[in-house]
């Protein structure tokens, strides 16, 4: 059974009472900083396991003090899902993290919401690896939230970066320009995890990004 931990009242609390991510004062675009007075979150120094390790060691979770015997935090994988998702803390809301489990392995199920998108991930209870990640931002918001124009070869470099050991050497990417805005489109397959993505060239957002373990 999952157990569930939510950190939407006291991140209210935090905000003054404000609720709702189109209410938050301050809310930063991805890649700036949490407005002042947000709990900063202690994070993991990596956000996935080193290159070639294909195994979780067992954990037993606690429930009561929401951590992974031998593991890592509820706060800790919150922050990982945070830094890969290149979402700052404030401008997250309505948080769930839950204990739950992916191909036996023991994880946090973690969903969030921002103005511009909806986000979910699945992070290693062990080791804090992301096993799992699927979310989108909204088109509409990529020039607002900045950025500038990236070739193919750099939104390669771009999806290697948010993927312990890989390189741009191991990423597929190609152009599509179907709409008028266009795209980069691409997959990357790396210690037993499918990725798959879309870039926008004007802004080097990663504005579409599914990860799944391989069975």
């Amino acid at each position: 059974m999952k157990q569930i931990f939510s950190f939407g009242l006291a991140a209210a609390l935090l905000l003054g009472g404000l609720t709702g991510c189109g209410g938050q004062a301050g809310g930063a675009a991805p890649g700036g900083t949490a407005p002042s007075g947000v709990q900063n979150f202690p994070a993991s120094s990596t956000s996935e396991a080193p290159a070639g390790q294909e195994q979780t060691p067992p954990v037993s979770p606690d429930p009561e003090r929401g951590v992974a015997v031998g593991g890592i935090s509820r706060e800790e994988a919150l922050a990982i899902a945070l830094d890969n998702a290149d979402v700052p803390e404030g401008d997250a809301c309505n948080i769930k993290n839950e204990t739950d489990s992916d191909n036996g392995i023991p994880i946090y199920d973690i969903e969030f919401e921002t103005d511009y998108g909806d986000y979910d991930f699945e992070v290693s209870m062990a080791d804090g690896r992301i096993v799992g990640a699927d979310y989108e931002v909204d088109e509409e918001w990529l020039d607002a939230l900045g950025g500038s124009p990236v070739t193919a070869e750099e939104a390669a470099s771009i999806v290697a970066g948010k993927v312990s050991g890989a390189s741009a050497a191991d990423v597929s990417v190609w152009e599509e320009s179907g709409d008028g805005r266009g795209r980069y489109e691409g997959e990357l397959f790396l210690d037993g995890m499918k990725y798959e993505f879309e870039i926008d060239p004007q802004t080097g957002k990663i504005f579409d990004w599914n990860a799944d373990l391989r069975d």
